[in-house]
């Protein structure tokens, strides 16, 4: 009878496995963004004047108080429908200002939603239309801040005025400036006391105009971008103040070079001057000055920061709580990414952080303790935890309990966190920390969406780079794996600055696609060499003047490790990459042509000369300064030692790596007699996305399919 009910068990767990879905191609590309979606808290934000938070539910929004619990519906769709005039299917995405007041989009529109005498009302907001763009929204005054085409606007108490008229459409203000290198995602600063306003002024006459052809509609319409390329004419900016009191703008008298670089903008709290980083468009010389607010005038460099090789400002100054003197700033200068405590006055007061580890983000201060609130990879480069460090005494704690890769936003009072964090295993918890006592409330733990799928063994690989440094990669294995067979081989990469593919976050092999190419009998291999993110400044530092060569031989020893695995075909190995990963990808097809027998490149840069200024003088130098560096680069004039199968794709309105580039190494195959294949995606920029993504990743794998493959 045991011998029966053992078997029966174990056909059970054989039928149980049978019954495992495999993905179809929309789940693998966009399933967790729709169908497959992570259990989440919705539109979560903390109140600004006291320990509670709002969230988004079914038909509601809700108002939690942190300290009794206590949950109150602050506004219902019913609520909203029985307002005369307006009519919702479902809740518009309200950003609440405090719990009686809000605003929202319909059709374009932007809208007030207000409770006054406990009755909600509705209003449109006059004067910031469907053209408004940047918003920025006072939490004080009745009072909004926009771009509109190239000029920016104030509406103040109803009152609509103009900051800045331009007429020349290449003179832009209020947006951000140099294509948002530098920590830059923004064009205006509002003071603290929402007195003044800071906003980027552009002048992009002198670049040299782009095509960016749009081909829907007869005959197809050309849009002109300005295009900065590496060692060309690029743009020249301005900062200006803009004192509402006064309706009157002023400019900051900023010395140096026409075409250099602003950032880090940053006022101090007693809105009486403003701070900048004055970096050289060389990129190795960075100034921190102070000027004055109301006239303009420099007033003195705080501090500079030089290196032979770049200079990367990527966050604006934060001021200590209750202090218009004393600030953190954040610097690479230690070889990895610290906090600095300066004062206005008296300058560097010391080194707040230390180590060979990262500072990613700072969350805030929590002022009862001294502590100031952190994110980094104190633990492991492949996390992102959370720590209070005590900004007196240096002394430096982990807050989360759980290791993996934390997303945080620290109360008003600095006194609680949202913690929302996944590891391999833990597809999303999210948590409200209590900083006092260490108290831990779930607010959920979501249910793993790919339980029910059949899932591949994912083995995490530590490699040695050249110089011994380890490189980390991810060894995803076919689902069925049978270690007497030979596999074919995927290996997608990216290697490039400000991206990191190998992480402890959910899913564990970093994206259902490689999943869905495990479930087809592929291996799929990842792994960041030297070059890529959240490794420290010597690891990024390592490809400076010579992109392309440093990180294909990173790439080469994850190329050794996966020859030596007994059940990989080393015959039937193939690599994809997008972007940067394109440009890698090609050019393993054209250097090391031997490697790998099929090749599939995204949006690849094929020639550094023809990228972006900001970003490519930082790792190349210009042209001009480094023509060895740019010509071995160079893939054009290599196209002869193509062997393999390539399959070369672009968006056809790309207007980050612009469409030349796969343009002309197509004009370069057909002068040398090579065949290349070759697919565009109409409307599309540089990334193909919703849908169409599907059809993309169907082509990709389908030419893996039919060129790796055993027939």
């Amino acid at each position: 009878m045991k011998k029966i009910l053992l078997g029966a068990a174990v056909l059970f767990m054989h039928s149980m496995d049978a019954q495992k879905q495999k993905f179809t191609m929309a789940e693998a590309v966009n399933g967790l963004r729709s169908s497959l979606a992570i259990q989440n808290i919705q539109q979560f934000s903390w109140l600004e004047n006291q320990d509670a938070y709002f969230q988004g539910v079914k038909n509601a929004y809700l108002k939690t108080d942190i300290k009794t619990g206590k949950k109150d519906t602050l506004v219902s769709l019913s609520q909203l429908n029985a307002i005369g005039g307006h009519t919702f299917a479902a809740m518009p995405r309200i950003t609440f200002i405090d719990e009686n007041k809000g605003y929202f989009q319909k059709q374009y529109r932007y809208f007030w939603l207000e409770k006054k005498n406990n009755t909600w009302s509705i209003s449109e907001m006059m004067g910031v239309d469907n053209e408004a763009e940047n918003v920025y929204f006072s939490k004080k005054k009745d009072m909004q801040v926009f771009t509109r085409t190239n000029n920016l606007y104030i509406r103040n108490g109803g009152q609509l005025t103009p900051i800045t008229q331009e007429q020349n459409p290449n003179i832009i203000s209020g947006q951000s400036v140099h294509r948002q290198e530098f920590g830059i995602d923004k064009g205006i600063f509002v003071s603290p006391n929402e007195n003044k306003i800071a906003f980027y002024k552009m002048d992009e006459s002198m670049v040299e105009d782009y095509p960016i052809v749009e081909w829907h509609t007869t005959p197809a319409q050309n849009k002109n971008i300005k295009y900065p390329m590496a060692g060309r004419t690029s743009h020249q900016v301005k900062l200006g103040i803009y004192s509402i009191a006064q309706n009157k703008t002023i400019y900051l008298n900023i010395d140096g070079e026409k075409d250099q670089y602003l950032t880090a903008v940053t006022w101090s709290p007693d809105e009486k001057t403003i701070f900048v980083g004055v970096l050289n468009r060389g990129q190795n010389h960075l100034k921190f000055n102070q000027y004055n607010a109301e006239t303009g005038a420099f007033i003195k460099t705080l501090f500079e920061e030089k290196s032979d090789k770049y200079v990367e400002p990527q966050h604006a100054a934060i001021f200590f709580p209750h202090s218009a003197k004393d600030f953190i700033w954040q610097s690479q200068r230690t070889g990895y990414n610290h906090l600095f405590h300066y004062h206005v006055d008296k300058g560097l007061i010391g080194q707040i952080t230390k180590g060979d580890w990262l500072v990613n983000s700072v969350l805030g201060f929590y002022e009862k303790n001294n502590e100031i609130i952190i994110s980094g990879t104190k633990d492991s480069p492949l996390q992102k935890n959370l720590y209070k460090v005590n900004w007196k005494n240096k002394k430096i704690t982990r807050i989360n309990t759980h290791l993996g890769v934390h997303n945080a936003a620290l109360s008003k009072s600095g006194a609680y966190l949202y913690d929302v964090y996944s590891a391999k295993n833990t597809p999303r918890k999210v948590d409200i920390i209590h900083l006092s006592t260490g108290k831990v409330q779930n607010l959920l733990t979501a249910e793993d969406p790919l339980r029910n799928f059949d899932r591949p063994q994912i083995q995490l690989v530590t490699l040695k780079a050249d110089d011994g440094t380890p490189l980390y990669g991810k060894l995803i294995k076919p689902t069925n794996f049978d270690a007497n067979k030979k596999y074919p081989v995927i290996v997608y990469l990216y290697n490039g600055p400000h991206l990191q593919l190998v992480t402890d976050a959910f899913p564990e092999s970093g994206n259902l696609w490689y999943e869905y190419m495990a479930q087809r009998g592929f291996v799929v291999f990842t792994m960041d060499g030297r070059g890529s993110s959240n490794r420290g400044l010597a690891f990024e530092q390592a490809v400076f003047r010579q992109l392309g060569e440093v990180e294909m031989k990173d790439q080469l020893k994850g190329v050794e490790y996966l020859k030596s695995l007994p059940f990989v075909d080393a015959k039937r190995m193939g690599i994809h990459g997008w972007s940067f990963g394109g440009f890698m990808t090609t050019s393993f097809m054209l250097k090391y042509p031997d490697v790998f027998k099929v090749g599939v490149a995204g949006g690849p840069v094929i020639d550094w000369r023809m990228y972006e200024v900001m970003y490519t003088e930082r790792y190349m130098d210009t042209p001009q300064e480094n023509p060895e560096g740019y010509a071995k680069a160079n893939l054009l004039d290599k196209v002869e030692n193509l062997k393999g199968k390539l399959l070369m794709i672009h968006g056809a309105q790309d207007d980050v790596v612009v469409w030349q580039h796969s343009i002309d190494f197509l004009k370069s195959a057909v002068d040398k007699g090579v065949q290349v294949d070759y697919f565009v995606y109409p409307g599309h920029a540089h990334n193909v996305v919703g849908r169409d993504r599907v059809h993309l990743m169907q082509k990709v794998t389908d030419y893996f399919e039919q060129h790796l493959k055993e027939k």
